[in-house]
């Protein structure tokens, strides 16, 4: 074992029994938490898959857990000739994933729930001795454990990955309570993960009827007027140039400045700070190149926008809400160009055609779509304070592991 670390019996002998700071009723008298090595909670699965019976290649995201990796990568990154060393990983099995990344800055270790499959030896899998240990799935996704790993690590992170053996990685010290406790732990943040994700769906459900309806009420295509139309409003829509509504269609030019007031975006959102802002009002932005490019974005105030992003500076007299949204509803990926660094230009955007109804009719149009924006956002807000809440009671549930003297 590495000599940065205690053993974990001297780390069990030397430190107080743990108490988290959140206890159900029925266990506030009980005895407190104690350390166990993971070694003595689980056994390293070993298994080759020798005779390649098995064809499902499996990776472990630091995102979205274990998942098949042809359905994460869009493709086969494995090669299927070179299975047999490959780990067989049951469902139900831990998987540890040395890559670090901003997400899991020590590497992640997800629970298989989606069935056999065969990983890289590059992981590490095990599987814990008692079939109810959803408690330590929930465990992993918090930091508690990423201290002894960074103590553990023989050279911290190498590159793009950590350096820790596999006896290390098994001797990791985790907090350990009666299996009901634990169980109870488990039970509380699946009910809550539930609401979580009946939540997202509500989200999603919404911004899947504001995509419909958007193509309801913009015409489609080479057709002259939509499909869905607001009560008294018959008239035909009207064929223009997005530069006829328009005073310019340039890019950005401003730049970060640290010691800058004034919100600077880039092609997505706000980045940082500038001092020397180049638009005030209201402009519609479009990111100019990348793997972003023809994102669209709302800027309003006073604001610098960098070379990454178009900026489209409308007339007074136009409604920019019904703009942005016929952008919105558009596909204006066809305007996109190259491969290696895709690209979308001023004087592409220029040239769109863009089908306009009556003044009144684009204000009912955005008003309608606006509304439904505010409530997506508004159930947005919602999904993302249940996720904090979450995030807060998983830090009151889980005793914090002392620090590990290097």
């Amino acid at each position: 074992m590495s000599s940065k670390i205690k053993t974990n019996s001297t780390i069990e002998n030397s430190k107080p029994a743990l108490v988290p700071k959140l206890r159900f009723p029925e266990f506030r008298e009980a005895a407190g938490w104690r350390y166990i090595p993971l070694n003595h909670l689980a056994l390293r699965a070993k298994q080759k898959n020798r005779d390649k019976k098995i064809d499902r290649v499996l990776t472990n995201s630091a995102e979205f857990g274990v998942v098949d990796q042809r359905d994460f990568f869009d493709k086969d990154i494995a090669t299927q000739g070179k299975l047999e060393g490959y780990f067989v990983v049951e469902l139900g099995s831990y998987v540890y994933n040395p890559r670090i990344s901003s997400t899991a800055p020590v590497g992640p270790i997800s629970k298989n729930k989606i069935g056999t499959g065969v990983m890289s030896p590059l992981y590490t899998v095990f599987k814990f001795k008692d079939e109810r240990n959803d408690f330590y799935e929930y465990f992993f996704k918090t930091t508690g454990w990423h201290t002894y790993m960074r103590h553990a690590s023989s050279t911290g992170a190498r590159h793009d990955r950590m350096a820790i053996s596999s006896d290390d990685f098994l001797a990791m010290p985790l907090p350990a309570s009666s299996s009901d406790e634990q169980q109870k732990i488990a039970d509380c943040l699946n009910s809550l993960d539930e609401l979580i994700a009946t939540q997202c769906r509500k989200v999603n459900t919404l911004k899947s009827h504001k995509k419909g309806l958007m193509h309801q009420l913009f015409p489609r295509e080479g057709e002259i007027q939509s499909s869905l139309r607001f009560p008294d409003f018959r008239e035909s829509w009207v064929e223009i140039k997005l530069d006829s509504l328009s005073i310019s269609i340039s890019s950005g030019r401003d730049k970060l400045d640290p010691e800058g007031d004034i919100d600077l975006y880039g092609s997505t959102s706000v980045i940082g700070k500038t001092r020397t802002p180049s638009f005030s009002g209201e402009r519609i932005l479009i990111a100019r190149v990348g793997a972003n490019a023809g994102l669209l974005t709302k800027a309003k105030g006073t604001f610098g926008v960098t070379d990454n992003t178009i900026v489209v500076s409308l007339k007074p007299s136009i409604n920019i809400d019904f703009v942005f949204y016929y952008l919105e509803s558009t596909n204006i990926n066809r305007l996109i160009f190259g491969s290696g660094q895709p690209l979308i230009t001023g004087s592409i955007l220029k040239n769109l055609p863009i089908m306009v109804p009556s003044d009144l009719e684009q204000r009912k149009i955005s008003a309608c779509l606006s509304s439904l924006d505010d409530l997506i956002a508004n159930q947005s807000l919602k999904l993302e304070a249940m996720k904090a809440h979450k995030l807060g009671l998983m830090q009151q549930l889980f005793p914090l592991l002392a620090e590990i003297d290097a």
